[in-house]
């Protein structure tokens, strides 16, 4: 079978913030200290690492779009759903319905990375920075 030449992969880059968010219970709104983070080797999506108490932190993947789109109306499938909150905010459902988190963040800041995420990876790009090579040789096997 011939090979195909492959264009050589973007050299990765990326970006990191620490964010403040909020725990939503049925009683207060708890402070968490966040790290957002974004590589273009994974370029559809954002991690947020929540750091809770000492412990690691809890990491969660959420794609960069579905953020935006979440900042407008509500979005989501499964166990990660966004929608606008009042005020600039932005909620995360994060879980199975039932034993979910509901955390608070700002809108604006937020939003602020992903467009930086955008600017290192252009909508449309994205499959031009996945390194398909690991892939591709497991299915060879």
């Amino acid at each position: 079978m011939p090979q195909h030449p492959v264009a050589p992969l973007p050299a990765p880059r990326a970006l990191t913030q620490s964010m403040a968010m909020e725990l939503l219970t049925a009683d207060v709104a708890v402070r968490i200290d966040t790290t957002v983070g974004y590589d273009s080797r994974d370029p559809h999506a954002l991690t947020i690492a929540f750091h809770l108490f000492g412990e690691d932190p809890v990491v969660w993947r959420v794609d960069r779009e579905m953020i935006l789109t979440g900042s407008l109306q509500p979005t989501g499938d499964g166990e990660v759903r966004l929608r606008p909150a009042p005020h600039g905010g932005l909620l995360l459902r994060l879980g199975p319905a039932g034993q979910c988190a509901v955390v608070r963040c700002e809108q604006e800041a937020l939003g602020r990375f992903v467009r930086d995420t955008f600017v290192l990876v252009p909508q449309g790009t994205e499959e031009r920075h996945i390194d398909w090579g690991p892939l591709l040789a497991s299915l060879r096997r």
